[in-house]
């Protein structure tokens, strides 16, 4: 597992999150030496689907991709529902594109990548109830544990972190893109 001292990842989310997919990813990038701060278009703190409590470290409208080198963003119905009607959110998760940047998306986060209109041309996997709206979108959409592209890290759900993690450190660790754009 590449060493990631010195790298800082935002982690994109509202209320209604995956907690897993929230805490799982979050303790990998930290345990590989990466800073983890949340941001939210929600001040405070923010609520699991299943309970787990998560302080705002950072206000979306606040948040700027220039100061992170990478971006995750967790699933769950709710959040990510939430998360791409809110233009703050959308803007900052396109930035991670247009500077190349990795970013890690699983299960129902992928929503939001229709919306910041990242996707056209990309290959990618989510829950799949996303697919047809991920396909509508431009992006060649398969049924994969984990897929990347160019820094683009997907993963349909829960069952995939393992590999989700081990692929989203790696893609980290190799620091910016070139075909990561928006």
């Amino acid at each position: 597992m590449p060493a990631l001292s010195e790298t800082k990842v935002a982690f994109l989310a509202t209320d209604g999150f995956e907690d897993s997919e929230l805490t799982s990813p979050w303790q990998a990038v930290t345990e590989a030496g990466a800073e983890a701060r949340l941001v939210s278009p929600k001040s405070g703190s923010i609520s699991g689907a299943k309970g787990h409590e998560q302080a705002v470290d950072l206000a979306a409208g606040d948040a700027s991709a220039e100061d992170f080198d990478a971006l995750v963003l967790p699933g769950g119905v709710v959040n990510a529902d939430q998360l791409r009607m809110d233009d703050a959110s959308t803007a900052f998760v396109r930035a991670f594109f247009e500077q190349h940047k990795p970013v890690g998306v699983i299960c129902h986060g992928g929503w939001i990548l229709t919306d910041a209109g990242v996707v056209d041309g990309r290959t990618l996997t989510s829950y799949r109830s996303l697919r047809t709206d991920l396909q509508n979108a431009g992006a060649n959409w398969v049924d994969e544990e984990v897929v990347v592209d160019q820094g683009l890290v997907s993963s349909r759900t829960p069952d995939d972190l393992p590999a989700f993690n081990a692929k989203l450190v790696e893609e980290i660790g190799e620091g910016p893109h070139a075909g990561q754009t928006a």
